[in-house]
């Protein structure tokens, strides 16, 4: 089968696509024929030797942790599962997980049925963006209804999941975007849009009860301000996770990490509300699989409304 790999750490240059041998499966995986895998920033990260580096082992590597395809063969301990199902899933996190291929072993409990409403470039972009968002907001940030939310980055492959998720959630949500993606995160739920080009969020939002932060850095330590008392700030960047937390400790409010964990019922769900129209996955680009540099040099560049898929 054909494959990205890289054989060292490095740029987008040391994406290398060429033949590689079909996986095996263990009893509680299925084999599934790939149709699309989604791009994330941790995908690049990763190959440039940051990221879940550490968590890779022995190179080569393939990367890329969501799909979308269609299964092939199924495990002798697999239920609910069956050949020529249409599935999606977010598998192995930070572990290799070999997305960026025409093949992959995919672990049963990892995976979802995709909706017939959703496409395979869908499906596979709405994996790991899905996931953090739904953790983010529920498990760290224990949302509840009436609640104010801020989403920085909001228009971001995360972020426009998260406002939705919000919105659906009964809370009151603000975004941050350029003013160029105000009308989009309205479209989405957003009650108010913030333009952090030419307005310091920190000192025009108060009594927020939960920031989603996609930025990390100044930005999500300048946020911290918002928060009313017992407030609290997830952050998403784990690069400035540190920094931000201790800038929380010391306002006194609240500031978790987080490393998103693969969950098929989680995934499950998030495929309900895609098929009852609840939930919209913006796509910025889709992108043949042998021209994987491309896309990692455009979302190591920033501003991408949405995530960008490679097609396989």
């Amino acid at each position: 089968m054909k494959a990205i790999r890289i054989h060292a750490f490095g740029g987008p240059d040391a994406l290398s696509y060429e033949e590689v041998p079909t996986p095996t499966i263990r009893d509680n995986e299925v084999l599934v024929r790939n149709k699309a895998a989604g791009i994330n920033p941790i995908d690049w990260k990763t190959c440039s030797g940051g990221g879940a580096a550490s968590f890779i082992g022995k190179l080569p590597f393939i990367p890329g942790w969501e799909f979308a395809g269609v299964v092939e063969l199924v495990g002798a301990a697999v239920d609910g599962f069956k050949v020529g199902d249409e599935v999606f899933g977010f598998i192995r996190f930070p572990e290799a997980a070999g997305c960026y291929a025409e093949h992959l072993a995919a672990p049963a409990n990892q995976i979802a049925h995709k909706p017939a409403q959703m496409s395979f470039s869908e499906g596979a972009g709405l994996g790991l963006a899905g996931l953090t968002a739904w953790q983010a907001l529920f498990d760290k940030g224990q949302l509840s209804a009436g609640q104010q939310v801020l989403v920085l980055a909001a228009a971001g492959g995360v972020g426009h999941l998260a406002v939705q998720l919000a919105k659906a959630a009964g809370a009151q949500v603000t975004g941050s975007a350029s003013a160029a993606n105000h009308e989009y995160l309205h479209s989405l739920g957003c009650d108010a849009v913030i333009d952090y080009q030419t307005q310091d969020v920190g000192q025009a939002l108060q009594d927020i009860d939960l920031v989603i932060d996609g930025m990390g850095g100044e930005v999500g330590i300048n946020a911290l301000q918002c928060l009313k008392p017992g407030g609290r700030l997830v952050t998403l960047p784990s690069v400035t996770l540190d920094a931000v937390v201790r800038a929380a400790e010391a306002a006194g409010v609240q500031a978790s990490g987080i490393r998103v964990e693969p969950n098929g019922a989680q995934l499950a769900e998030l495929a309900k509300r895609y098929a009852e129209g609840n939930l919209k996955l913006t796509l910025a680009a889709e992108v043949p699989l042998a021209e994987a540099r491309s896309a990692h040099k455009q979302s190591a560049g920033g501003h991408v409304r949405g995530k960008l898929i490679l097609t396989v």
